[in-house]
């Protein structure tokens, strides 16, 4: 049986600050790994290397894989979904600017909790929540919406992209948690994602005729060495056992600090200037966070269509 819990505690908490973090500096090592070796193959080779460790963990663990449980559509669902994100993300930066990027790209979080509401047993979302989400994405508004001047055709496609990776990478959680994938264990829907965006990002690098790996130092090393073990490997294993055990909505909450932790990382290691609306920034992300997180007191929650109500019952 699952452990499901209702509300995150000091312990769940603890774990998003350093995810989001990590994320965040994640940033940093794309940019640093960048200038050596192409982008759809930089991300395929890091989800690669992430399922070679993973079909380790697996076997050291003795974590059954192979048992017909009716997930393997489910899982390859959800790896074209987590492979569609990161192919518009490198894809759609070429045509737009990274500030705007991450303004579109923090969508994710809206369609997780609609998506959760609508389909998820017992992630009702409340208005109280709306107001959190609105109010952490204010934040993301004021921390990057420098930028936010009006686009160009260019622009305007890969803003487009950005939207759409959004999209895709809140339905991969609601996917998640919608389906028999929240009963496995997170290795095992882990295992779903890399090896099949591994697949898709080696197959579109090849077909777009990258060089690939044009130039290796200890840094570029370091930096894709970081992105596989530590984000791709660790950090995506322990969210998926997060996502496994907390509500999808409160969890995705949190990840509105992801890119102002990328922000800091930035300023202190690429020397990149920090914003003074940072600050106000952190108020706002952090203000969302409590409203989302905020336990109920019978707050009205968003209406549910019959037919899905229905499907409920």
């Amino acid at each position: 049986m699952t452990d499901r819990k209702t509300l995150l505690d000091l312990r769940a908490m603890a774990i998003l600050l350093v995810l989001c973090a990590s994320w965040g500096l994640q940033q940093v090592a794309v940019k640093l790994a960048s200038v050596g070796i192409s982008p759809f193959f930089q991300a395929g080779i890091r989800s690669l290397g992430a399922t070679l460790l993973l079909l380790i963990w697996v076997w050291w663990r003795r974590i059954p894989i192979r048992q017909r449980d009716g997930s393997l559509g489910w899982g390859v669902l959800a790896g074209l979904l987590f492979g569609g994100e990161f192919l518009l993300i490198f894809w759609g930066l070429e045509f737009t600017n990274a500030s705007r990027a991450v303004i579109f790209l923090y969508l994710s979080p809206f369609v997780v909790a609609i998506g959760a509401h609508y389909f998820v047993e017992g992630e009702r979302l409340r208005w109280i929540q709306v107001v959190g989400l609105v109010a952490a994405f204010a934040g993301i508004l004021l921390a990057f919406g420098e930028s936010f001047t009006l686009p160009s055709r260019k622009m305007l496609i890969g803003d487009s992209m950005l939207v759409v990776a959004a999209i895709l990478w809140g339905s991969t959680t609601v996917v998640i948690k919608a389906s028999v994938l929240h009963t496995l264990a997170p290795s095992k829907t882990l295992l779903y994602q890399l090896g099949v965006s591994a697949i898709l990002l080696l197959t579109v690098s090849w077909a777009v005729g990258e060089p690939g790996v044009v130039k290796v130092s200890p840094l570029i090393l370091g930096s894709l060495l970081f992105q596989t073990v530590w984000v791709a490997f660790v950090t995506f294993l322990v969210w998926f056992w997060m996502v496994r055990h907390y509500p999808a909505g409160r969890l995705s909450a949190f990840t509105f600090l992801t890119p102002l932790f990328g922000v800091l990382a930035g300023h202190l290691i690429l020397d990149e200037p920090l914003s003074l609306l940072l600050s106000v920034a952190l108020l706002f992300v952090g203000a969302g966070i409590y409203l989302v997180n905020r336990p109920e007191r019978g707050g009205v929650e968003l209406p549910v269509p019959p037919v899905v109500a229905e499907e409920r019952e």
